[in-house]
């Protein structure tokens, strides 16, 4: 039996807190440099210049890439054969705790979601997921997310008879109600499959996958680069100024549903909304 001290967990979630805030993934930066390269429209390559320049800036001084430096997501992922010596859920939450009061970043949690909606000065508390494993694992992802581009994100229960048509127009409703609104260029995840529940997991774990890489079933890959070209063509661009770079990337998740439903979610953040890892 492994076991693994609070106290490391709280100073490791609390470091992703303020990495996860000011240093972009190198895959992220990556497809901006790369995005910059090929866009034909003058504003557009302008403004994703200045996204690059932000991003180097926030790196180089240890600054959040944006002010909203959003509500902490964090997944953890347990072996059985691991032992947490304390309370695991309290000890992330202080790290979240100290990682938004030491790296400066702004608080948005509020305790009550409809009436009193005081903030809790902390943005505690975190969002937190577990999943079990074999072995002796144990891996924390801090995924800081905005509610920009989160509240762009929609769910629908299709039909299975809706079938492919019904996923590619979905998808594509939820990029032009979101628009310029989730701060473009975009990141994007869909799930299909499972429950109302699963498929929203299946569409955060999609959006979080690395840039360029692609679904194991050649036809969720082709049906990936597809809608990806179709979202690039609506002309919404970076910040919504109009252009060929309005998302990043498109990613896709699946799991087995019910022979009468298909559901469908669709994740969106923009190029800011990223997440940082650590094992111990």
């Amino acid at each position: 039996m492994r076991e693994i001290k609070c106290e490391d967990i709280t100073k490791t979630v609390k470091q992703l807190c303020m990495e996860a805030a000011c240093n972009l993934p190198s895959d992220v930066f990556k497809a901006l440099k790369d995005k910059t390269d090929t866009e034909p429209y003058p504003l557009a390559k302008k403004t994703l210049e200045v996204l690059i320049d932000n991003a180097d800036l926030a790196k180089d001084n240890m600054m959040p890439i944006c002010q909203d430096t959003g509500m902490a997501f964090v997944y953890i992922t347990i072996g059985q054969e691991v032992h947490v010596d304390g309370d695991l859920k309290a000890a992330i939450n202080e790290g979240v705790r100290q990682g938004y009061e030491e790296g400066y970043l702004r608080k948005s949690v509020v305790d009550d979601p409809l009436f009193e909606r005081i903030n809790t000065k902390d943005n505690t508390p975190a969002i937190i997921y577990f999943d079990l494993v074999c072995g002796d694992e144990f891996k924390i992802v801090v995924a800081p997310k905005g509610f920009g581009s989160e509240n762009m994100s929609q769910i629908k229960m299709l039909k299975p008879s809706d079938g492919l048509q019904g996923v590619k127009d979905f998808v594509m409703k939820v990029v032009n109600d979101a628009g310029p609104n989730a701060c473009p260029p975009m990141v994007i995840g869909v799930g299909i499959g499972g429950s109302f529940d699963k498929v929203t997991m299946l569409s955060k774990q999609a959006m979080m996958r690395e840039i360029g890489t692609h679904h194991e079933d050649s036809r969720y890959a082709a049906l990936e680069t597809e809608l990806l070209e179709m979202i690039n063509a609506t002309g919404i661009g970076p910040a919504g100024y109009g252009g060929k770079t309005t998302a990043l990337s498109l990613n896709i998740e699946t799991h087995p549903t019910h022979i009468a439903g298909m559901p469908v979610a669709v994740s969106i953040c923009c190029h800011v909304a990223r997440h940082k890892e650590a094992s111990l």
